[in-house]
């Protein structure tokens, strides 16, 4: 399947060393995207990629040393989200500022 999972990986491994209470969500593969890991930090940001198959989600934990979880049987942790409302509210400030600046 499309991409290098090596560099995915190299990735995930990076972003787990530059962010704090990492833990990884497995998600299945869709008709659209094959199986993918989002990473979320203890602050809620996140990141998402390729995981290297059902196999490659399995290795997850050990190769990253972090907790696992499936997505499906877990869900998405609300730090995440509240991480998204807040970057959405900041752009919106932003916006505004703009406009009023003009």
């Amino acid at each position: 399947s499309g991409g290098d999972t090596g560099e995915d990986l190299r990735y995930l491994q990076r972003w787990v060393a530059e962010h704090i209470g990492v833990e990884a969500f497995v998600e299945p593969r869709t008709t659209v995207t094959e199986v993918t890991v989002v990473l979320v930090a203890a602050d809620g940001e996140w990141t998402r990629r390729r995981a290297g198959g059902e196999a490659g989600a399995r290795r997850l934990s050990d190769r990253l040393q972090i907790p696992v979880y499936d997505v499906q049987k877990v869900g998405y942790p609300q730090r995440m989200r509240d991480h998204d409302a807040r970057r959405r509210i900041e752009r919106e400030r932003a916006v505004r500022q703009e406009l009023d600046d003009r």
